[in-house]
């Protein structure tokens, strides 16, 4: 990932003010596991004006005195990209699967997101070993058919890991009305000798609360700021596969990653 980079030293430079949460105290009190997601794209020098427009009851993550995480997310898809494609035509039935690593603790789990009604997002979780997070597991490989049967009444596919992402991530909650904020900087996605990179000027800022609007929304709005449509997996697969078709993230491809 990149180093000391601009919207790196944003967000921690912001956040330094703000009460702590504790891991405990997050996992506690809020419980998102089914919500609403709304995906913001920050420039570095105004995310501090965010900072300042959100009452004053959030808090930002904190273990071990760390305020600023690494994660790694693999990426697994049919080798026709099945699950991409369905992305990228905006199928309601549309689901993604990855092992997620916080390379800080070295803890993993594999997960499963859905796309629910009303726009929803649904995520069901396993515990994983670290060693394991390239590929799936036969235990894996049965809690994603559970999951699909319920979800879908479908029967997983075959499915090989695609890409690779790997960012670092900042977590403001606020624990009274069960809205928490990730902000992602430095993104690096890899698929074997390929690599590209992104958000060294910008933040991925994340809105996941349990309605269709929160305090950081009207924040972000009021920096005329809007939603966009982007999807670490969708724009990896965009960049490291340069012939899979991205009309939608053109745009958002040629500005915001390289």
């Amino acid at each position: 990932m990149i180093t000391g980079s601009r919207s790196w030293a944003a967000v921690g430079s912001s956040v330094a003010g703000l009460p702590s949460a504790t891991l405990g105290e997050v996992t506690a009190q809020v419980a998102l596991d089914a919500r609403a997601e709304r995906k913001y794209l920050v420039p570095a020098d105004r995310f501090s004006q965010l900072i300042a427009r959100l009452p004053q009851r959030y808090a930002v993550l904190e273990i071990d005195r760390r305020r600023c995480f690494a994660y790694e997310s693999v990426y697994f898809d049919t080798p026709d990209l099945l699950m991409y494609r369905q992305h990228l035509q905006g199928r309601r039935r549309r689901y993604k699967v990855r092992t997620r690593t916080y390379l800080d603790s070295a803890d993993c789990a594999f997960e499963v997101k859905f796309r629910w009604l009303r726009d929803q997002t649904i995520k069901a979780r396993l515990p994983y070993a670290v060693t394991d997070r390239g590929r799936i597991t036969p235990m894996a490989r049965a809690f994603l058919a559970s999951q699909l049967e319920y979800a879908y009444g479908q029967s997983p596919p075959e499915l090989v890991g695609m890409a690779t992402t790997a960012y670092r991530r900042t977590t403001l909650v606020d624990l009274d009305c069960s809205t928490r904020l990730t902000c992602d900087v430095d993104l690096t996605c890899t698929s074997g000798a390929r690599i590209a990179v992104g958000l060294s000027e910008y933040v991925l800022v994340e809105s996941k609360s349990l309605g269709a609007d929160s305090a950081a929304d009207r924040a972000l709005r009021g920096l005329g700021l809007r939603p966009v449509q982007i999807s670490k997996y969708c724009v990896a697969v965009a960049l490291l596969y340069p012939d899979v078709r991205s009309n939608p993230w053109h745009r958002t491809l040629r500005r915001y990653f390289a």
